[in-house]
């Protein structure tokens, strides 16, 4: 049995955020800025780029919860307000329709480094999540996960988001589907 350890990220952390997201695969070239840079910003950053910009973020704030597993740097779950990410407007995902709560917090990725899947960090990053929002006043989280009972043949990448599984058994229920492999997940504090 693994020991899992999830806190708010800060700058105490920063070293480990940076094995986390490592030096290959979608995480290195991302640093969690797809929902916080519009596209053609985005397309122009460069991976150093979007690596200072979490920095800022870790220093100026908690913008998500780091995971070790034995104290190993594991994984990373982004939580903030919706309004802290613009691009969860533009998108026809998750843009806001009516009776949508204004601004509730939003868990938008999960990335576990590869060694540390399959133990059970991703639903501790979600605990953490929920729980790091709940101690910042949030009333409502979402999270917007995709659906592998619907498409088996969704690869790791594309589950950034976190599955509908891992949200249902964190407590969140479905308040529509915009997709046949999207869904917007709800929990109320």
């Amino acid at each position: 049995m693994s020991d899992i350890v999830v806190r708010p990220a800060d700058a105490s952390v920063w070293d480990d955020l940076e094995v986390v997201f490592g030096t290959r695969g979608d995480p290195s070239g991302c640093w969690c800025q797809w929902f916080k840079v519009p596209g053609s910003q985005f397309r122009e950053l460069s991976h150093p780029e979007r690596a200072s910009r979490l920095h800022d973020q870790v220093e100026a704030g908690t913008p998500g919860v780091i995971g070790w597993v034995d104290g190993e740097p594991a994984g990373w779950a982004a939580v903030e307000p919706y309004s802290a990410y613009p691009n969860l407007r533009r998108s026809p995902i998750t843009k806001r329709v009516a009776g949508d709560p204004e601004d509730p917090w939003a868990v938008t990725c999960f990335v576990v480094r590869l060694e540390f899947r399959n133990r059970g960090l991703s639903r501790a990053l979600l605990d953490g999540a929920v729980e790091h929002a709940r101690s910042q006043g949030a009333e409502v989280v979402e999270g917007y996960p995709v659906d592998p009972e619907v498409r088996p043949s969704l690869s790791n990448a594309e589950r950034f988001h976190g599955t509908v599984s891992l949200f249902r058994d964190g407590g969140f229920e479905i308040v529509r589907r915009p997709s046949a492999t999207r869904a917007i997940m709800r929990r109320t504090m």
